[in-house]
């Protein structure tokens, strides 16, 4: 059984993000999402984040198909989940570089497969979150 791993906030779950999983799902056998913390997402995007708690986060993302199993993890990235997992392939957006990525190095040294998916332009939850609190509407 192939496992594919990605992590994320997921803090308002929009169409890029259910793109994203399915594409990361197709990789492999099943699909385990690293959901950053509430205290972690707090660190990532500042106090006023995330919109959604972690459990509400967790119950959305296991409602999509494409998704097996979340895991909640507190630290700033997913070194530890990754070398606890050591999934066979973990997967980030097109908006990250392997080379900007921690993780990746842990990935490659045990011979898993980092893959970056295409960025799904127009769709951000930050760009939501401004649009919101810009003039309401989206």
């Amino acid at each position: 059984m192939k496992t594919v791993f990605t992590n994320g906030c997921f803090d308002i779950l929009h169409v890029g993000h259910v793109r994203y999983l399915t594409e990361a799902r197709a990789l492999g056998d099943r699909l385990i999402v690293g959901l950053n913390s509430d205290a972690s997402v707090r660190a990532l995007k500042g106090p006023n984040r995330p919109i959604n708690s972690q459990e509400a986060r967790r119950e959305m993302l296991l409602a999509l198909r494409c998704v097996d199993e979340v895991v909640i993890f507190e630290e700033p990235d997913p070194c530890a989940l990754i070398e606890r997992l050591r999934p066979e392939v973990h997967v980030k957006g097109g908006d990250y570089r392997p080379e900007d990525l921690p993780e990746a190095a842990i990935v490659q040294a045990y011979g898993g497969q980092v893959v970056i998916l295409s960025y799904h332009a127009g769709y951000s939850t930050t760009g939501l979150v401004t649009a919101l609190q810009d003039d309401g509407s989206v």
